[in-house]
C-alpha cells in the first residue's frame, strides 16, 4: 500500500510540475500505434534501455511482456537488465538520496505516467509524445537539458544521441495589451548536431515508446475493447430476437 500511495504521489508531482505550460499545444501522438505488436516490442526495448535506469514501473512484471507477443527467452535475452527473474517487477537499483542529489527530485515512476497525464489539453499519450521531443540544449541547466513543455526539468534528454543536440530560439515580443511587458515566444528549434536517427525515425521511435508506456498503464486496455465490442454485439442480436418473438407473441392479440 506505501509503494502504491507513494507512486501516486510521485505522477501527482510530475504532472503538477508539468503544468506549468499548458498553454502549448499538444502534438497528436499516432493512437494506431498502440494495437502495433511491433512498435510495442520496438517501445519495450526503449524503455528498459532509456527509461529504466533511472524510472522504475513498480506495478509492471516483465513476463507480462509475453502479451505483446516476447517470450521468456527473448526477454531474458533482450530486456532483463535489472533482475534475472521474468517474474520479477521493473525496478531501479538508482538509490532515492542520489537521484534527488543528482536530479533534484526522485525520478517518478512510470507505470501509469501516460494515464496521470491526461488532461483537457490532451491525452496522456499526446502529452509525453510532445514532452519527449521537446528537450533542447541549457548551459544554465545542471544537467544542460531544458524542456519547452516543461520548463526548468530536472530530467535530462536521454535520448539524445537518437535525436542530436537541439538550441531553442526564442525572441521577445511586446505585451499588445501591456507595451511595456515583454513576453517570451517560442520561434523554433536549431539543429546543433546531428543525431543516429533522422527526425522522421526519431519520432517514429518516441511513438513507439509512447505506446508502450500506454499499454504499460493498462495492459488488457485491448481486451477490454474486444470484450465491449463483443458484448454490444451480443446485445445487439438478442435485442432482434427479442423484438421478433415479442411481435409473434401478441400478433393474434386484439
Amino acid at each position: 500500500m506505501k509503494k502504491i500511495l507513494a507512486s501516486l504521489l510521485a505522477a501527482l508531482a510530475f504532472v503538477t510540475a508539468a503544468n506549468a505550460n499548458t498553454a502549448l499545444v499538444l502534438d497528436k501522438f499516432p493512437k494506431e500505434r498502440i494495437t502495433d505488436i511491433a512498435a510495442l516490442q520496438n517501445g519495450a526495448k526503449l524503455f528498459v534501455n532509456y527509461c529504466l535506469n533511472c524510472h522504475a514501473a513498480a506495478f509492471m512484471r516483465f513476463n507480462r511482456l509475453k502479451d505483446i507477443g516476447l517470450t521468456d527467452q527473448q526477454i531474458k535475452d533482450n530486456l532483463l537488465f535489472p533482475t534475472d527473474k521474468v517474474g520479477e517487477v521493473m525496478k531501479v537499483s538508482l538509490d532515492p538520496k542520489d537521484a534527488k542529489a543528482w536530479f533534484g527530485a526522485v525520478p517518478p515512476d512510470l507505470t501509469l505516467v501516460a494515464r496521470s497525464r491526461a488532461s483537457g489539453n490532451g491525452s496522456g499519450a499526446d502529452y509525453l509524445y510532445t514532452y519527449l521531443r521537446s528537450f533542447y540544449r541549457d548551459d544554465t541547466r545542471p544537467t544542460g537539458w531544458n524542456n519547452l513543455i516543461f520548463p526548468n526539468v530536472g530530467m535530462p534528454h536521454v535520448l539524445w544521441e537518437l535525436q542530436g543536440q537541439r538550441a531553442a530560439k526564442f525572441v521577445e515580443e511586446a505585451d499588445p495589451h501591456d507595451p511595456k511587458k515583454m513576453e517570451h515566444h517560442f520561434e523554433g528549434f536549431e539543429q546543433l548536431t546531428p543525431g543516429k536517427m533522422s527526425p522522421q525515425e526519431f519520432d517514429s521511435a518516441v511513438a513507439d515508446l509512447v505506446a508502450y508506456l500506454q499499454w504499460m498503464g493498462e495492459p488488457v486496455q485491448g481486451q477490454r475493447v474486444r470484450l465491449g465490442v463483443g458484448v454490444l454485439i451480443f446485445l445487439a442480436g438478442f435485442f432482434f430476437i427479442a423484438w421478433r418473438l415479442n411481435a409473434a407473441f401478441w400478433k393474434d392479440v386484439k
